[in-house]
């Protein structure tokens, strides 16, 4: 699943949120593209609403699903 996350801008925001996500499933893989604004998770089983929360829990503004 790609998340579309606003307020990201440096490496401290790619691994607040590669936390937050594995905090819930330490089996996901978490990429974050800063310039594109996404947050692509792979592999695991956490949900879109547990991984929507996750973001906006660690600071962030979930905007939309990238498809």
């Amino acid at each position: 699943m790609k998340l579309i996350v606003d307020n990201m801008s440096c490496q401290h925001c790619v691994k607040a949120i590669t936390k937050a996500i594995n905090d819930i499933d330490p089996k996901a893989k978490v990429t974050v593209d800063l310039t594109k604004h996404e947050v692509d998770i792979e592999g695991g089983s956490i949900s879109q609403e547990l991984a929507i929360a996750a973001v906006n829990e660690a600071g962030y503004e979930f905007v939309g699903i990238s498809y």
